[in-house]
């Protein structure tokens, strides 16, 4: 089956060019706990602020498990919050069912249902904080259902993991929860100058300053400033960022 994830040049914020995916400790910990909920057929909620690499935490692992281990991962992702009826839909297409979707909603669980008791499958529900109580308790039913073969990672804002606490019966079902922090200022120095070239000979000092000023621990932060920075690198003819530099960058983030 083609893999469903995306591909490796979008895992970066505007597509950055020469970027890199460096091991963080918070990839590492996504690493084993994913393979853990895939092992136990579970489910896990990967929750945290916007931008700092939750989905591309996910992607770069499930990658692995594809690769490494024929895992067939089906990725699903709401822009706006849906409905059960538009998740019945949504699993329909990213199953690849054959033929029209079934007008009742009893006859559309069954087939569901028996899809996914075919073989082991991963679901992996991107943007899950737009998911609310309903939506939430539908992938319960899925996955609690003796026959399926499913794990489920949720990935999301803190909008999932709220929803999801609230609930006992859907918390309690949950294998493994992780939080995604930002970076802290040792990592930052640690991880950004093997994240992109421009910052391979950059000061630290230099670094740790678009940090305070810009970045603040932010994997997306990085990716927007990074772009910036090169833009003025190959406007003014410098070898690398310093702080007049950065102040010109800082001035396009707002």
């Amino acid at each position: 089956m083609t893999s469903q994830l995306p591909p490796r040049e979008t895992d970066h914020y505007t597509r950055l060019p020469d970027a890199t995916v460096v091991t963080t400790r918070a990839l590492l910990t996504a690493r084993e706990n994913i393979t853990d909920t895939i092992d136990a057929r579970a489910m896990m909620c990967l929750h945290g602020p916007a931008g700092v690499g939750k989905t591309l935490a996910a992607n770069v692992c499930l990658r692995d498990l594809e690769r490494t281990r024929g895992e067939e991962v089906c990725r699903i992702t709401f822009r706006a919050r849906p409905t059960a009826r538009s998740v019945r839909h949504e699993l329909f297409s990213t199953l690849g069912l054959p033929g029209e979707p079934p007008r009742h909603p009893s006859e559309f669980d069954r087939l569901l249902l028996d899809a996914l008791a075919a073989q082991p499958r991963t679901l992996v529900v991107d943007e899950a904080q737009w998911l609310n109580r309903e939506t939430f308790e539908y992938f319960r039913f899925l996955w609690d259902h003796p026959y399926t073969q499913i794990a489920i990672i949720f990935a999301g804002g803190e909008g999932a993991h709220s929803v999801l606490r609230k609930e006992p019966m859907l918390s309690s079902r949950i294998f493994i929860w992780q939080h995604v922090t930002k970076l802290t200022l040792e990592e930052v120095r640690q991880v950004i100058p093997l994240y992109h070239p421009v910052w391979a000979h950059t000061d630290p000092v230099d670094i740790a300053y678009a940090d305070r000023h810009a970045a603040h621990g932010n994997f997306r932060n990085w990716a927007r400033l990074t772009a910036h920075v090169i833009t003025a690198l190959e406007r003014t003819g410098r070898n690398h960022p310093d702080q007049e530099v950065l102040r010109w960058a800082f001035s396009r983030l707002g």
